[in-house]
C-alpha cells in the first residue's frame, strides 16, 4: 500500500489560504467519512491546527491519490485549485514516513521542540479511529510517529531550553526560587509577553498571583480569569513586600519603579530575594534597582540573549533527533516490506495446499482401501515434502532484498497465484 501526505503549513501557506481549509469541529468526521468513499483513498487522517493542514492517506495509487485529495480539498472548502497547488506539499513512500516522524516529534514545527503538536496527532488519530478511517498502514504509522517522539524526547534535550520570551523568564524564575508554588507574583501592565509569562508561571505551580493596571478593570479582567486579586495602580508598591516575582510590561515612557521603591521594599521583607522582569519598551524599571542585594533583574534584552542561546542548544539537539528518525524510518519500511510480501506466501501456501490435497487424493484412489495410519503417513508426507519445498521461496520473500517487488512478481508468474491486493500495493 502507498502511504501518502499531502498538506500545506505556516512556511508554505499564509494564514489567509491556512484558514480557508481547516477542517474546524464537525467538518472533521464529514471530511474523513468523504474520503472513506474515495476509491482510491482507503485510509485517511486529518490534522488540522493553526500551523498545518495535513491529509494523511495510504492510496491504491500515488499519482490517483493525489489528484483526488486536492480535488477533495478544493471541492470540500470552496478554494480555487490553481491557488491550493501553490501552497500544498506532497510526500511519498519513505518521504511521507520520514515527513510523519518530524512532525510528530516537533522537528517541522514553528517553534522546534514544542510539545502541542504530538497531542494534537493523537487527537487527530482518535478521530480517525472513532469515524472507522484508518487500517493497517497508517494505525501503525501513527503508533510509530508517536513511539519515535517519544523516543527523540527521551534521547535528547529538544524540548528543553526555553525559547520564547516568557517561558525564559518562568525558567530564570525556577533557577532563583526552587519551589514557584510557594512565590507571589505580580503583573504591571496588560502587555501579550506578560500575560504568557503570567500563565506559564501559574501552570508551574505560583498560586498567590496580583495584578496591577493603570486602567484598573482591566486588572480586574486578569484577576477575575487567573483567580488573583487586582492592586490598584496607585498604591501596588505596597504590595510588593509579598511579592516573589515582578513583571514589567506596562506602556509608559517612564520607569514606573524605582530604586528607592525597592530599597524599602527590601528592608521590609528582610532582604528575601526578588526577581524582577522588564519587557518593556521603553524599560519600566529603573536599571539602578539591580545593583540592590538580592535583587535579581533582567530586561527583554537579557532574556532574548538567553532565547537566541536556547536556541542553538536546540538546533543541537534537533540534529541527533534527525539521525533518530532516520534510523525509525529503516525500521517501519522493513515492516511495510514484510507485510507486503504477505498475501504472496499466503497464496503460495495455498497454492501448494491445493496441488497436495489433488494429488493425494488421486493417489490415494488408486492404492485402494488402506489402514487409517497409512493414510496419516502420507497424509504426513506430502505435508512435509511441500512445507519443505516452499521454506525457501518463503524465507526469501520475508527477509531483507532490494529486489523484493521483483522476487514477487517472479514468484506470482511462476506458480500462476491470484493475489487480492490493490495493483500489487507497495510502500
Amino acid at each position: 500500500m502507498n502511504i501518502l501526505i499531502v498538506g500545506l503549513n505556516h512556511n508554505t501557506a499564509p494564514v489567509e489560504i491556512r484558514e480557508k481549509v481547516a477542517f474546524d469541529g464537525p467538518m472533521l468526521e464529514e471530511a474523513m467519512n468523504i474520503l472513506k468513499e474515495s476509491r482510491v483513498v482507503k485510509e485517511n487522517i486529518i490534522l488540522s491546527t493553526c500551523n498545518r493542514v495535513e491529509i494523511y492517506a495510504s492510496v491504491s495509487d500515488i499519482d490517483a491519490g493525489i489528484e483526488n485529495i486536492k480535488d477533495f480539498i478544493s471541492g470540500f472548502h470552496q478554494v480555487n485549485r490553481d491557488l491550493l497547488d501553490n501552497s500544498l506539499y506532497i510526500h511519498k513512500g519513505k518521504e511521507a514516513v520520514k515527513h510523519m516522524f518530524r512532525v510528530a516529534s516537533s522537528l517541522d514545527s514553528m517553534v522546534v521542540g514544542e510539545p502541542q503538536i504530538l497531542g494534537q496527532l493523537k487527537d487527530a488519530f482518535d478521530a480517525a479511529m472513532k469515524n472507522r478511517t484508518t487500517g493497517v498502514y497508517l494505525n501503525k504509522l501513527m503508533r510509530k510517529s508517536v513511539s519515535v517522539a517519544k523516543r527523540i524526547r527521551t534521547e535528547t534535550k529538544i524540548s528543553e531550553n526555553a525559547v520564547s520570551i516568557s517561558f525564559a523568564a518562568v525558567e530564570l524564575a525556577k533557577k532563583i526560587f526552587d519551589d514557584l508554588s510557594t512565590k507571589a507574583f505580580m503583573l504591571m501592565g496588560a502587555g501579550e509577553m506578560g500575560e504568557l509569562a503570567a500563565r506559564h508561571l501559574i501552570n508551574n505551580g505560583v498560586k498567590d498571583v496580583y495584578f496591577t493596571n493603570r486602567t484598573e478593570a482591566r486588572a480586574e479582567e486578569f484577576a477575575a480569569e487567573f483567580k488573583g486579586k487586582a492592586v490598584p495602580f496607585e498604591t501596588f508598591v505596597d504590595e510588593l513586600v509579598h511579592t516573589d516575582i515582578v513583571i514589567c510590561s506596562t506602556g509608559a515612557r517612564h520607569y514606573t519603579l524605582l530604586k528607592d521603591q525597592v530599597r524599602r521594599t527590601m528592608k521590609s521583607r528582610k532582604q528575601k530575594p526578588m526577581f524582577i522582569i522588564d519587557i518593556a519598551v521603553p524599560r519600566n524599571v529603573d536599571p539602578e534597582i539591580g545593583k540592590l542585594d538580592n535583587v535579581y533583574l533582567y530586561t527583554v534584552d537579557d532574556l532574548n540573549q538567553i532565547v537566541d542561546s536556547n536556541k542553538q542548544e536546540r538546533a543541537k539537539e534537533a540534529e541527533k533527533a534527525e539521525g533518530i528518525v532516520v534510523e525509525e524510518i529503516g525500521s517501519f519500511v522493513k515492516w511495510t516490506k514484510s507485510l507486503s510480501a504477505t498475501p504472496t506466501i499466503i497464496a503460495l501456501r495455498n497454492r501448494a495446499e491445493e496441488i497436495r490435497k489433488t494429488e493425494l487424493e488421486k493417489t490415494l484412489a488408486k492404492l485402494g482401501p488402506m489402514e487409517e495410519k497409512q493414510i496419516r503417513s502420507i497424509e504426513n508426507l506430502t505435508s512435509l515434502i511441500v512445507n519443505k519445498l516452499i521454506h525457501f521461496p518463503t524465507s526469501a520473500l520475508k527477509s531483507e532484498n532490494e529486489n523484493k517487488e521483483q522476487m514477487l512478481d517472479i514468484v506470482q508468474q511462476l506458480f500462476k497465484l491470484e493475489i487480492e491486493s490493490d495493483n500489487n500495493d507497495k510502500t
